[in-house]
C-alpha cells in the first residue's frame, strides 16, 4: 500500500518534534508470521479508503504479539508507528485511539494484569477485601504499579459488567466472580505457579443464576436431548 506523501511528512514533522522516547520503548516493531496472517482477512472487511477502520483490532493484533514474545501485553508506540504506516493514517490519529481505550497498556506491565472492579455494586459486595489481598500477596502498594518480581500489576477498573456475581477481577482477560479475599489469595498463588484456574465464579455459580441455584426455566434441556416425560419412539410408531 503506497503511504500518502503528506502523512509521510506529517509523521517525519511528528517525529522531529517528540521528546525522546523513554528507555523501555524498542526502536522498532514488525510484526511476526501469526500477527500477519490476520491482518489481510482483518483489513478486508472494509471497504477501499476506509482501512483506518482496522485500527483497533490491528492495534490489539500488536499488544497480542507482545505478550507472546516478552510475556508483557503492552502497546509500544513503535507499534502504533507501524499501524499508522500498514493502515496509511497519520501516527497521532493512531496515538488518540490507543490513549483513549484502557485495554490498550501503554507501558510494560506484569505477566497477569489485576483490574480491580472498585464500583458500587462490587464495593457493596466486598471488593476492599479482594484489594486487600491483591496487594498483601503481590507487595504493590498503589495503582498501576508493577510487583517486584514482575508477576503482577494492578490497575482499579471501571464497572466490568458482571455486577451479579460481583466482586469480581479481571485477571489478563478472564473474570473471577464472586471473590472474597481469601479466594482472592488462593488465585494469586495460582498465578505465581503459573497454574491459572479456570475463569468463572469462585462459588461454582451456574452463570449469572442465584448463588443457590437456578430457580426458573429448571427443564430446559440441552438442544436434542428429548424432554424427560417424552419416552423414545419406538419401532414401527
Amino acid at each position: 500500500m503506497a503511504q500518502n506523501p503528506l502523512l509521510a511528512q506529517s509523521a517525519a514533522t511528528l517525529a522531529a518534534t517528540t521528546a525522546p522516547r523513554e528507555p523501555y520503548q524498542p526502536e522498532s516493531f514488525a510484526f511476526d508470521a501469526a500477527s500477519e496472517s490476520e491482518i489481510g482477512p482483518i483489513v478486508a472487511r472494509y471497504p477501499p479508503g476506509k482501512q483506518a477502520s482496522a485500527v483497533l483490532p490491528l492495534l490489539w493484533l500488536a499488544q497480542r504479539q507482545m505478550e507472546r514474545q516478552t510475556a508483557s501485553a503492552w502497546l509500544p508506540l513503535a507499534a502504533m508507528d507501524e499501524v499508522a504506516r500498514r493502515l496509511d493514517m497519520a501516527p497521532i490519529r493512531v496515538y488518540e485511539v490507543a490513549t483513549f481505550y484502557t485495554m490498550f497498556n501503554l507501558r510494560p506491565i506484569g505477566r497477569w494484569h489485576l483490574q480491580v472492579c472498585t464500583t458500587t455494586p462490587c464495593w457493596l459486595r466486598g471488593s476492599d477485601g479482594v484489594v486487600a489481598a491483591c496487594r498483601r500477596v503481590s507487595g504493590i502498594a498503589g495503582w498501576h504499579e508493577t510487583s517486584a518480581d514482575g508477576l503482577f500489576t494492578m490497575s482499579e477498573v471501571e464497572c466490568l459488567g458482571a455486577c451479579v456475581n460481583a466482586p469480581i477481577l479481571q485477571v489478563n482477560d478472564d473474570f473471577y466472580e464472586d471473590l472474597d479475599a481469601a479466594s482472592t489469595v488462593k488465585l494469586l498463588e495460582a498465578l505465581k505457579r503459573g497454574e491459572p484456574p479456570p475463569p468463572g465464579s469462585a462459588i461454582g455459580r451456574q452463570g449469572s443464576a442465584p448463588a443457590n441455584g437456578p430457580n426458573t426455566l429448571t427443564t430446559l434441556v440441552p438442544p436434542g436431548v428429548p424432554p424427560p416425560d417424552t419416552a423414545p419412539a419406538q419401532a414401527g410408531d
